[in-house]
């Protein structure tokens, strides 16, 4: 194509884009958290696991403010967390506080849960033809680019 046919196209809005980015988000993760009941965890209770599992033990305090929300609220989903053997709590050299860090089977039943997500996404990406899955490939590397922007 010459440089005198080329189409020229209008740069495209950052915050259309970051609407429909938003939007694809949120309903890829409904979709794969259909798969979570069968772990037997409240969704509350999966979200503060996750934390615990992949970002490393933290005090109550440190995990409200991840999950953003208050440390009351916090308070009642690690209650819960520990009364089912899914988190423990850890004694500080503050016998005041404690760290919080997931057992062996609360990481278990996160990862499975985290499996059965993938596999799912993972029949979906199956469908695809081969110029899609490397664009869905593709995709998933820009995404993990602009997360680390955020």
């Amino acid at each position: 194509m010459t440089e005198s046919n080329q189409k020229i196209f209008p740069l495209p809005d950052p915050v259309q884009i970051a609407d429909l980015l938003h939007s694809a988000a949120i309903h890829l993760l409904r979709r794969v958290r259909t798969r979570d009941p069968i772990s037997g965890v409240g969704p509350a209770q999966l979200s503060a696991l996750s934390v615990l599992v992949f970002g490393g033990p933290r005090s109550l305090g440190e995990l409200a403010e991840a999950e953003q929300v208050r440390p009351p609220t916090m308070s009642r989903i690690v209650t819960s967390l520990v009364r089912s053997g899914l988190v423990r709590r850890t004694p500080t050299d503050d016998k005041r506080r404690f760290r919080l860090e997931p057992t062996p089977q609360g990481t278990k039943i996160l990862q499975e849960g985290r499996q059965r997500r993938v596999e799912l996404l993972a029949q979906a990406l199956q469908s695809l033809n081969p110029e899609d899955l490397q664009q869905a490939a593709r995709a998933a590397e820009f995404l993990r680019t602009l997360i680390r922007k955020l």
